[in-house]
């Protein structure tokens, strides 16, 4: 079952995270004598002073990697309690599916094709279930670019070694701070304008009206995925799980897309990004007459610095100030790209009491607060930051990846196939602030992946 699948995906990535905590704290113990020795031999109110200091940077650094572990190891917990669940399901399911199946075969003596899973299951009722008839119909006829794997034979050594991919421990990084939404068909969403203030006046005095207004903002729908399809004989032939591999990439791969789109999505086919909408000069025709007022926010919450080291994070602190969160209920979070994350990190260099080399940046940004995300696709130097509860992400199917023998049974092939269906705006675009670090313009536009396979579909 490919939930299954996924969950346990995930728990290996939060196995991976847990360990690397675990080893963080075995060297607390080291640091923990360091600091004891520094206490005994502080002099000065000067020394003991940067002692103290040092002691309560090692006890909120011990006490918040104690509270990741604990959170990781329960969230683990939960997931494979999750997963034994839908085990179970699984397995009454495929006991029923079989009694089908065998009913089926009672009555029609003709040959069956099935559908293999990456788990190596065999799900028939799936290739029964109306919609998979009507979509497989669909990519017959639909298909236009083959998404073949390339370099077949060299997956098939004489001693296989594994696999060596890029690492992407999450499919979304976005996705769980974004305001998610399911829903079917277009959708709005209602946004309460500026709270009006009470007004004074005397005990026996007639109350004031107080003025509030309505406005929603609109989603439609707009679908990202793809495919690939691959020779059986490699699938059978490779000692690597290729099955398992190419639904991993597919996940990753639409989660790549969804994060692009949440930043510089085009609005058409796809959802409004962030910076789309900061970008604008001049409001839209098509803006809808019932959405909040637009407002111009290309000058005032795009900016460049041009600052190093604590006046960088100064400048930083101030132009992240032109994003207003009094909507928002969730945290501040700051997105860029390796580089960017690395230069800030050489920048916030400084080194402690106890004489190591640390830096202020360490998955959070210092003073300001708030998550830092690392997304490749940001340009170099760009910092995207606000509150993203205040993009609304509207989720009309969930990431669904699909495996089949049956759309090219004749070529001897598998198709691997993964779409997922939203929309998306930035219902409070004051929310949010573009900003370059190095003094120059930031981008607002980025380039996403052809749509290649329909070029005929007008605009």
């Amino acid at each position: 079952m490919l939930k299954v699948l996924m969950k346990k995906r995930e728990i290996d990535c939060l196995t991976k995270d847990l360990e690397e905590l675990r080893k963080k704290a075995a060297g607390f113990e080291k640091r923990e004598k360091e600091l004891e020795s520094d206490i005994n031999e502080a002099k000065t109110d000067e020394e003991r002073e940067a002692v103290e200091e040092a002691v309560d940077e090692f006890e909120k650094e011990k006490g918040e990697n104690e509270d990741a572990i604990k959170a990781l190891e329960e969230k683990v917990s939960e997931i494979e309690k999750e997963v034994s669940e839908l085990e179970a399901k699984v397995d009454d399911t495929d006991a029923k599916a079989e009694e089908e199946v065998k009913k089926e075969e009672e009555r029609k003596a003709e040959p069956k094709m099935t559908v293999r899973t990456a788990d190596k299951m065999d799900i028939r009722s799936i290739v029964k279930d109306e919609q998979m008839q009507e979509l497989l119909g669909k990519v017959r006829s639909a298909i236009k670019e083959k998404r073949a794997i390339e370099g077949g034979s060299v997956m098939i050594p004489e001693i296989a070694l594994g696999l060596l991919r890029e690492n992407i421990a999450e499919y979304s990084k976005l996705y769980k701070h974004a305001n998610v939404r399911q829903i079917a068909g277009n959708g709005t969403e209602v946004v309460m304008g500026t709270i009006p203030e009470a007004v004074w006046t005397d005990c026996c005095g007639n109350i004031n009206d107080l003025s509030l207004v309505f406005n929603d903002a609109e989603v439609a729908c707009w679908k990202v995925g793809g495919y690939f399809d691959v020779c059986n004989a490699t699938l059978e032939d490779n000692d690597i799980n290729l099955a398992t591999e190419l639904i991993t990439v597919l996940g990753q791969a639409i989660g790549m897309a969804l994060d692009k789109a949440i930043i510089y999505g085009l609005g058409t086919r796809m959802p409004e990004g962030i910076v789309t909408r900061l970008a604008q000069t001049s409001q839209p025709a098509d803006y809808p007459a019932t959405a909040r007022p637009w407002v111009d926010l290309h000058t005032t919450n795009i900016q460049k610095i041009n600052k190093t080291g604590l006046e960088l994070f100064q400048a930083i602190l101030e132009v992240s100030a032109a994003s207003k969160g009094k909507y928002s209920r969730g945290e501040r979070v700051w997105v860029m790209n390796e580089t960017t994350y690395t230069f800030l990190k050489a920048q916030g260099l400084s080194i402690n009491a106890a004489g190591a080399i640390v830096s202020g940046i360490e998955g959070a940004m210092p003073v300001a607060g708030g998550v830092v995300e690392v997304l490749d696709f940001i340009p170099d130097y760009d910092i995207v930051t606000g509150y993203f509860d205040l993009y609304l992400l509207a989720e009309r199917a969930e990431t669904r990846i699909d495996q089949s023998e049956h759309v090219m049974f004749l070529n001897d092939r598998t198709v691997f196939r993964g779409t997922a269906r939203y929309d998306g705006l930035p219902v409070i675009a004051e929310g949010f602030v573009l900003m370059n670090v190095k003094n120059t313009n930031p981008t607002t536009t980025v380039q996403f992946a052809p749509d290649t396979a329909n070029t005929d579909v007008s605009e």
